[in-house]
Formats: C-alpha cells, structure tokens, sequence
C-alpha cells in the first residue's frame, strides 16, 4: 500500500516532538542508549501483576478458566488413556474418528480405541489435530505452544476441533513464568510461541461474537495427570 501524501511526515514530527521531550537530539539512538535497552531486557524484570498470584490448586484454577473461556477439558491419568479420551469426545461430538498429530502421539494405541491417528502436519480437509504443548497457564487457562518441524502450528490452527495434551505437571501460575520458563529450557524463542485460550472468536462485525473466525470452533484439553 502506498501511504498518503503527508503520512511519513506526520509519523517523523510525532517521533520527533517524543525525542526532543525525552532530551534526544538525534534521530537514531546512541550506544548508551542502545546498550541500556539492552540490559533493561536482559534482566526480564516483572511489572505489577494482579492479586491472583499463586492459585492454591493451580489444576483447579486452570479448569475454572477452561470454563470460563470455553475450552472443555477432560483428566486422564496416564498417557496410556489418552486414546480412550479421544475416542470418547469424538463420539460425544459426532466427528469422524480420525485426527492428524504431532508425532510424539503416533505411538498411542489409537487403533484400538476406534481412532485412525496420521502422524503429519494437519491438512485443510482434517476436521480435528491433535498437538501437546509446551506449557499451560492457570491464571489464564492457556496453552503455550511452540512452532517446529515436530511441533507443526498448523495442526493446532487448521482443523475446526483442536484437542490439546497437558501434562498436570507443566501447568504455571502465570504467563511472567512461561516465559522464564521458555527462557531456561528453549533460549532464544522459535520463529512462532503463540498462545490459546479457547476457540477462536471475534466480535468484529456488528459486535457479534463468531466462534471459530480465525482458528478451531473447538479446544478440548486433555489433562494427563502423572
């Protein structure tokens, strides 16, 4: 697109009447500067945060906010039973017993729970993927997923059900501790950390809510407990 006439000039006396009331003189930042910025991001210090803080039962929290956001979970309570829960919820559903996963999943025993499991990226006539996640969130109850050749985003965002694998153990506080958590055990972030909480929904036209605009008309969490 190209911008107006006057556009880049407005932008540039608006970023110019910020510098000179912040005392900067040029238009690019000098190495103090630089190297201040830097540093404030090195310490990763965490803003004022709500009264929530630690949950009691961070599993209760994080089902409370499931509700509250739409998202319908399920505990199982090992990743042997994880085959049995799908079944299940896709029968609930009246879906067809067939879902593209990630491949950490393709040595579940789904055949024998009715299920025909392909270990691939999710493809536009695949109703329901199956992905884990990296992390899960209490305060919010989001999943934390993270982009890879393994961990494909389009199994997550493609199909119209999204059923989720969270381990009861990697469920946080809050979303300050996923990313120190992302910090510690990934480093430097991949080409796409995004989150989900719930389905997809926009309230763009005419403030109408829309289920499943942007992503999944569904989120079904599977919790797995050990």
């Amino acid at each position: 697109m190209i911008p107006r006439r006057g556009t880049v000039g407005a932008r540039e006396n608006i970023l110019a009447r910020i510098r000179k009331a912040q005392g900067r003189s040029g238009a690019e930042p000098t190495p103090a500067e630089l190297a201040e910025v830097r540093a404030a991001n090195a310490r990763h210090e965490i803003g004022p945060q709500p009264a929530f803080a630690h949950a009691p039962d961070r599993l209760a929290q994080f089902r409370k906010e499931c509700d509250r956001l739409g998202t319908t979970h399920a505990t199982v309570a090992s990743q042997s039973e994880i085959p049995g829960e799908v079944a299940r919820y896709l029968v609930g559903h009246d879906l067809a017993a067939r879902l593209a996963g990630w491949p950490e999943f393709a040595g579940l025993d789904c055949q024998r729970a009715g299920v025909a499991y392909e270990d691939r990226p999710a493809a536009g006539d695949d109703g329901t993927g199956l992905t884990g996640c990296f992390c899960a969130i209490a305060e919010t109850g989001t999943v934390l997923l993270l982009s890879s050749p393994v961990t494909p985003k389009v199994t997550a965002l493609l199909p119209e059900t999204h059923l989720c694998i969270v381990r009861a153990s990697r469920i946080l506080d809050t979303m300050e501790e996923s990313f120190a958590l992302l910090r510690r055990e990934v480093g430097d972030p991949p080409r796409s950390v995004f989150f989900v909480s719930g389905p997809s929904r926009t309230a763009d036209i005419e403030q109408t809510i829309v289920i499943g605009a942007h992503g999944p008309y569904r989120v079904h969490v599977i919790v797995v407990v050990e």
